[in-house]
């Protein structure tokens, strides 16, 4: 692990930081690196992949937690950490599972007694890349991946058809041995698993052939999925039971599903509203005009009134982006950006002059400074 960066210096933030600061820091370098914008380069699909393991860390306060009082380690198996932490006893683990090695589960039980119980199967992480409309208004898409589940020739036994599993002689199925020690001149028990059957309760003398007496196969499953309208960049949808299937009759785990938005060639998103720069003739500035606008349904009719100033922003209500499971809708706000033009005729220029000086003062007050900025470009 040590060959890793720190999350917060991936992201460029502080520790400090909070969850709005993190997110922004995320969706501009996760834009910066997209492997849409640099495909062949795997400098920047490395950079987006530790941007995104980064921020799935810090965007999550238990993970948070986690890294900041352990580091790296805390999501490193061989750490000792884990998805349990290290307890608090100097990477020792649970407390519980302490003090049920020396007296026989009485705090809680030990690791064998859970292993024969269900247990939930382990969650998936899968990503899916949508375009900046289809983010907007929603898609049915269909994934790939893989999963782990029972296997279909032993229905999960491991044991090959026609057979069964046997319950184990030695532990007698429980899965557990008692040992007794004596450590400091006393004389304690403790429950191990059973080194036989490995905690399983069964022996299986004849293994399926195509689980190869595990129980479970791995497969690619594929899937279509609703990608909700308004949902944004790296913001995860949760899919019950797609996971890993459970061992001894336990649920599925879920399939976490993570959306990447490409970046959209005009327009920005912040929350539900959208941005863009519309660029606009000098005289459609100064004498109004109706323009087109972009839209995410496509151009629309806009007036701008006469006299629009330079960066002049206009808010176009219920165009920007759905809502999740809402009617509502943010806003479309553009900003015009006036163009001077360039390589005017001789003619032009004198009727610009002859403009310029028909603009006093006293008719157009702060106006004449911007038609004397126009004029002066083309001496």
């Amino acid at each position: 692990m040590a060959d890793k960066r720190d999350y917060y210096e991936v992201l460029g933030v502080a520790k400090t930081a909070d969850e709005a600061a993190i997110k922004k820091a995320y969706r501009q370098l996760a834009k910066k690196y997209h492997p849409d914008l640099h495909p062949g380069d795997a400098e920047a699909e490395k950079s987006f992949k530790e941007v995104n393991e980064a921020y799935d860390v810090l965007s999550d306060s238990d993970k948070r937690a986690k890294y900041d009082q352990y580091g790296h380690a805390a999501f490193d198996p061989a750490a000792g950490a884990g998805a349990g932490g290290f307890g608090g006893f100097g990477g020792f683990g649970d407390f519980g599972d302490i003090f049920s090695s020396f007296f026989g589960g009485g705090f809680g039980g030990g690791s064998s007694a859970r292993r024969n119980g269900p247990s939930r199967g382990d969650d998936i992480g899968a990503r899916v890349s949508v375009s900046f409309e289809e983010a907007a208004f929603g898609v049915k898409r269909e994934i790939s991946y893989n999963r782990i589940c029972r296997c279909p020739d032993c229905a999960g036994s491991g044991a090959a058809k026609g057979s069964a599993p046997e319950t184990c002689t030695k532990c007698r199925g429980s899965g557990q041995m008692n040992v007794v020690q004596n450590l400091g001149g006393m004389r304690f028990q403790s429950t191990t698993t059973c080194d036989s059957c490995r905690g399983s309760g069964k022996i299986i003398k004849n293994p399926c052939n195509n689980c190869r007496g595990t129980g479970f196969i791995r497969i690619t499953k594929k899937l279509e999925v609703s990608i909700p309208a308004g949902i944004d960049d790296g913001e995860r949808i949760a899919l019950r039971g797609q996971g890993n299937d459970g061992r001894n009759g336990g649920p599925a785990g879920d399939l976490i599903l993570q959306v990447m938005v490409k970046p959209h060639a005009i327009f920005e998103r912040e929350g539900y509203h959208i941005y863009c720069e519309i660029p606009i003739p000098v005289t459609d500035a100064i004498l109004g005009a109706e323009i087109e606008i972009p839209t995410l349904e496509g151009n629309m009719k806009y007036t701008i009134p006469e006299g629009t100033q330079p960066g002049t922003q206009f808010t176009v209500r219920g165009k920007g982006i759905p809502h999740v499971n809402s009617t509502r809708r943010g806003d479309l706000v553009f900003r015009v950006n006036v163009e001077i033009p360039r390589g005017l005729s001789d003619k032009q220029k004198e009727q610009l002059r002859a403009f310029a000086g028909e603009c006093s003062t006293e008719n157009y007050g702060k106006k004449s400074g911007f038609f004397k900025r126009i004029f002066d470009k083309f001496k």
